[in-house]
Protein backbone atom coordinates (compact mmCIF):
# COMPACT_ATOMS: atom_id res chain seq x y z
CA UNK A 1 0.00 0.00 0.00
CA UNK A 2 1.86 3.11 -1.49
CA UNK A 3 1.25 6.71 0.03
CA UNK A 4 -1.52 6.01 2.40
CA UNK A 5 -1.18 9.32 3.82
CA UNK A 6 -3.33 10.42 0.48
CA UNK A 7 -6.17 8.44 1.52
CA UNK A 8 -6.33 10.00 5.25
CA UNK A 9 -8.32 12.77 6.22
CA UNK A 10 -7.63 13.62 10.12
CA UNK A 11 -10.70 13.89 11.65
CA UNK A 12 -11.48 15.80 15.11
CA UNK A 13 -14.78 15.99 16.17
CA UNK A 14 -14.77 15.15 19.90
CA UNK A 15 -17.36 17.62 21.68
CA UNK A 16 -14.37 18.96 23.61
CA UNK A 17 -12.21 20.54 20.41
CA UNK A 18 -10.07 23.23 21.34
CA UNK A 19 -8.11 25.62 19.30
CA UNK A 20 -5.21 23.76 20.24
CA UNK A 21 -6.32 20.30 19.01
CA UNK A 22 -7.42 22.15 15.58
CA UNK A 23 -3.32 23.65 15.32
CA UNK A 24 -2.23 20.12 15.76
CA UNK A 25 -4.34 18.69 12.91
CA UNK A 26 -3.61 21.29 10.36
CA UNK A 27 0.86 20.87 11.68
CA UNK A 28 -0.07 16.78 11.21
CA UNK A 29 -1.63 16.85 7.66
CA UNK A 30 1.35 19.28 6.45
CA UNK A 31 3.68 17.13 7.83
CA UNK A 32 2.35 13.82 6.79
CA UNK A 33 1.08 14.90 3.72
CA UNK A 34 -2.96 14.33 4.34
CA UNK A 35 -5.50 14.31 1.85
CA UNK A 36 -7.80 16.10 4.33
CA UNK A 37 -8.80 17.34 7.18
CA UNK A 38 -12.27 16.89 9.04
CA UNK A 39 -13.12 19.43 11.68
CA UNK A 40 -16.08 20.85 13.57
CA UNK A 41 -18.39 23.89 11.71
CA UNK A 42 -17.21 26.13 14.48
CA UNK A 43 -13.39 25.28 13.60
CA UNK A 44 -13.75 26.01 9.74
CA UNK A 45 -12.32 28.93 10.02
CA UNK A 46 -9.55 28.81 12.02
CA UNK A 47 -8.43 25.80 9.81
CA UNK A 48 -8.88 28.05 6.58
CA UNK A 49 -6.60 30.65 8.02
CA UNK A 50 -3.99 27.88 9.87
CA UNK A 51 -4.04 25.41 6.53
CA UNK A 52 -3.01 28.75 4.41
CA UNK A 53 -2.12 27.42 0.65
CA UNK A 54 -1.37 23.91 1.96
CA UNK A 55 -2.56 21.35 -0.60
CA UNK A 56 -5.03 19.91 2.13
CA UNK A 57 -8.87 19.65 1.80
CA UNK A 58 -10.54 21.22 4.62
CA UNK A 59 -13.97 18.90 5.23
CA UNK A 60 -16.92 19.83 7.91
CA UNK A 61 -19.82 17.96 8.91
CA UNK A 62 -23.64 19.15 8.52
CA UNK A 63 -26.23 17.46 10.55
CA UNK A 64 -24.15 16.32 13.05
CA UNK A 65 -24.18 13.31 14.20
CA UNK A 66 -28.05 12.61 14.31
CA UNK A 67 -28.76 13.59 10.77
CA UNK A 68 -32.70 14.53 11.28
CA UNK A 69 -32.36 18.35 11.14
CA UNK A 70 -34.90 19.94 8.61
CA UNK A 71 -33.36 20.28 5.34
CA UNK A 72 -33.20 24.11 5.20
CA UNK A 73 -30.92 23.30 8.42
CA UNK A 74 -28.86 20.84 6.32
CA UNK A 75 -28.78 23.92 3.53
CA UNK A 76 -28.03 27.39 5.80
CA UNK A 77 -24.92 25.10 7.53
CA UNK A 78 -23.73 24.04 4.21
CA UNK A 79 -23.84 27.62 3.15
CA UNK A 80 -22.09 28.93 6.35
CA UNK A 81 -19.15 26.14 5.79
CA UNK A 82 -18.48 27.07 2.35
CA UNK A 83 -18.36 30.83 3.54
CA UNK A 84 -15.74 29.92 6.25
CA UNK A 85 -13.74 28.03 4.01
CA UNK A 86 -15.16 24.30 3.50
CA UNK A 87 -14.31 22.47 0.63
CA UNK A 88 -16.22 19.68 0.98
CA UNK A 89 -19.15 18.28 3.06
CA UNK A 90 -20.12 15.39 5.26
CA UNK A 91 -23.85 15.50 5.45
CA UNK A 92 -25.38 12.74 7.74
CA UNK A 93 -28.47 11.68 5.96
CA UNK A 94 -31.66 11.52 7.26
CA UNK A 95 -31.66 8.11 8.84
CA UNK A 96 -35.60 8.55 10.27
CA UNK A 97 -36.85 9.38 7.18
CA UNK A 98 -35.20 6.40 5.50
CA UNK A 99 -36.43 4.24 7.95
CA UNK A 100 -40.39 5.61 7.60
CA UNK A 101 -39.98 4.67 4.01
CA UNK A 102 -39.85 8.32 2.37
CA UNK A 103 -38.46 9.63 -0.69
CA UNK A 104 -37.28 12.55 1.15
CA UNK A 105 -33.65 11.40 1.19
CA UNK A 106 -33.19 11.44 -2.40
CA UNK A 107 -34.87 15.27 -2.70
CA UNK A 108 -32.33 16.13 0.15
CA UNK A 109 -29.14 15.22 -1.22
CA UNK A 110 -30.13 16.18 -4.46
CA UNK A 111 -30.71 19.88 -3.36
CA UNK A 112 -27.39 19.02 -1.32
CA UNK A 113 -25.53 18.01 -4.10
CA UNK A 114 -26.92 21.06 -6.27
CA UNK A 115 -25.63 23.40 -3.84
CA UNK A 116 -22.09 21.96 -2.89
CA UNK A 117 -21.69 21.44 -7.14
CA UNK A 118 -22.76 25.09 -7.52
CA UNK A 119 -19.81 26.70 -5.50
CA UNK A 120 -17.50 23.56 -6.68
CA UNK A 121 -17.59 22.24 -3.90
CA UNK A 122 -17.71 17.91 -3.19
CA UNK A 123 -20.27 16.30 -0.66
CA UNK A 124 -20.11 13.61 0.80
CA UNK A 125 -23.08 11.33 2.49
CA UNK A 126 -23.06 9.89 5.88
CA UNK A 127 -25.31 6.72 5.56
CA UNK A 128 -24.37 5.51 9.34
CA UNK A 129 -24.15 1.42 8.71
CA UNK A 130 -24.31 0.67 12.01
CA UNK A 131 -28.19 0.97 11.62
CA UNK A 132 -28.53 -0.17 8.65
CA UNK A 133 -29.03 -3.91 7.55
CA UNK A 134 -27.30 -5.09 4.51
CA UNK A 135 -29.88 -4.44 1.74
CA UNK A 136 -30.95 -1.28 3.54
CA UNK A 137 -27.32 -0.44 2.94
CA UNK A 138 -27.82 -1.37 -1.08
CA UNK A 139 -30.62 1.23 -1.17
CA UNK A 140 -29.03 3.87 0.54
CA UNK A 141 -26.05 3.96 -2.16
CA UNK A 142 -28.52 3.50 -4.56
CA UNK A 143 -30.03 6.36 -3.60
CA UNK A 144 -27.11 8.75 -3.14
CA UNK A 145 -26.20 7.72 -6.45
CA UNK A 146 -28.69 8.57 -7.70
CA UNK A 147 -28.83 11.95 -5.79
CA UNK A 148 -25.89 13.10 -7.59
CA UNK A 149 -23.54 12.82 -4.53
CA UNK A 150 -19.66 12.24 -4.60
CA UNK A 151 -18.86 9.86 -2.00
CA UNK A 152 -21.13 7.89 0.47
CA UNK A 153 -19.63 7.46 4.10
CA UNK A 154 -20.22 4.76 6.15
CA UNK A 155 -20.10 6.28 9.85
CA UNK A 156 -19.92 9.51 11.77
CA UNK A 157 -18.12 7.45 14.78
CA UNK A 158 -20.89 8.50 17.26
CA UNK A 159 -22.71 5.28 16.44
CA UNK A 160 -22.36 1.67 18.01
CA UNK A 161 -19.96 0.40 15.35
CA UNK A 162 -17.79 2.09 12.24
CA UNK A 163 -16.32 0.58 9.27
CA UNK A 164 -16.63 -3.05 8.09
CA UNK A 165 -14.72 -4.10 5.38
CA UNK A 166 -17.70 -6.59 3.89
CA UNK A 167 -19.83 -3.01 4.03
CA UNK A 168 -16.85 -1.49 2.53
CA UNK A 169 -17.15 -4.18 -0.32
CA UNK A 170 -21.02 -4.34 -0.22
CA UNK A 171 -20.89 -0.41 -1.27
CA UNK A 172 -18.32 -0.16 -4.19
CA UNK A 173 -20.12 -3.56 -5.50
CA UNK A 174 -23.53 -1.30 -5.43
CA UNK A 175 -22.07 2.17 -6.65
CA UNK A 176 -20.91 3.38 -10.18
CA UNK A 177 -17.35 4.14 -10.21
CA UNK A 178 -18.15 7.52 -10.61
CA UNK A 179 -18.86 7.79 -6.63
CA UNK A 180 -16.64 6.93 -4.19
CA UNK A 181 -16.67 5.58 -0.97
CA UNK A 182 -15.41 7.51 2.45
CA UNK A 183 -14.11 4.65 5.56
CA UNK A 184 -14.43 6.03 8.78
CA UNK A 185 -15.44 5.13 12.50
CA UNK A 186 -13.11 2.83 14.44
CA UNK A 187 -10.03 3.08 12.07
CA UNK A 188 -6.94 3.33 14.16
CA UNK A 189 -4.11 1.24 12.58
CA UNK A 190 -2.29 0.61 9.43
CA UNK A 191 -3.66 -3.01 8.84
CA UNK A 192 -7.39 -1.64 9.26
CA UNK A 193 -7.26 1.18 6.70
CA UNK A 194 -5.28 -1.14 4.71
CA UNK A 195 -8.08 -3.51 4.48
CA UNK A 196 -10.17 -0.73 3.83
CA UNK A 197 -8.90 0.37 1.01
CA UNK A 198 -8.37 -2.83 -0.58
CA UNK A 199 -11.95 -3.31 -0.24
CA UNK A 200 -12.90 -0.26 -1.85
CA UNK A 201 -12.44 2.64 0.13
CA UNK A 202 -11.11 5.84 -1.49
CA UNK A 203 -11.22 7.56 1.70
CA UNK A 204 -10.54 7.20 5.39
CA UNK A 205 -11.54 9.30 8.12
CA UNK A 206 -9.64 8.75 11.34
CA UNK A 207 -8.58 10.34 14.58
CA UNK A 208 -5.19 8.09 14.15
CA UNK A 209 -3.49 9.28 10.50
CA UNK A 210 -0.30 10.11 12.10
CA UNK A 211 -0.03 6.29 13.66
CA UNK A 212 -1.01 4.76 10.25
CA UNK A 213 1.32 6.67 7.84
CA UNK A 214 3.92 5.87 10.83
CA UNK A 215 3.01 2.05 10.94
CA UNK A 216 3.29 2.21 7.28
CA UNK A 217 6.63 2.72 7.13
CA UNK A 218 6.46 5.46 4.44
CA UNK A 219 7.97 7.90 6.94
Amino acid sequence: MKNIARYIEQTVLKPQTTDADIENLVEEAKKYGFVGICVPPFWVKKAKRELGDAPVQLVTVVGFPLGYNMTETKVFETELAIKNGADEIDVVWSTTAFKAGMNWPKIELAQMAKLCHDQERILKVIIETAYLNEAEIVKACQICADAGVDYVKTSTGFAPEGAQVKHIKLMRNTLPSSVGIKASGGIKTYEQAKKMIEAGADRIGTSSGSLIVEASGEV
